[in-house]
């Protein structure tokens, strides 16, 4: 593969961040938070369809379609979605602060 177009298993979050700003900045700052935001739940609606006819490559076109779209709202509000994850998930449950999660099942996470 070449050095533009990297497996995915070597992509970052940071890296994600990054290559969406570069391609799509100049259009999001026009869009906005709130026409982002928009367009970001009309993928999650996808998603969901997607979700329930199990179609593998329709899943996979949207489950990136999510992400990118989360990843534009970060961009656009300036947070680092890696430091955001880190914090919030890399030192346990954020409920109860276990390494792997002892909260009852109706409770979130």
């Amino acid at each position: 593969m070449s050095e533009s177009n990297p497996p995915a298993s070597s992509l970052t979050v940071a890296d994600l961040q990054q290559r969406i700003q570069e391609m799509f900045g100049h259009k999001d700052q026009q869009r906005g938070v709130d026409g982002t935001f928009m367009w970001f739940m009309e993928e999650v609606g996808e998603l969901s369809a997607a979700l329930r006819t199990r179609d593998r490559e329709e899943l996979l076109g949207e489950f990136a379609d999510v992400l990118a779209w989360l990843v534009t709202l970060a961009n656009l509000t300036d947070i680092n979605l890696e430091e955001a994850v880190y914090h919030k998930y890399c030192v346990g449950c954020p409920r109860c602060r276990k390494p792997v999660c002892e909260c009852q099942m109706s409770a979130k996470p």
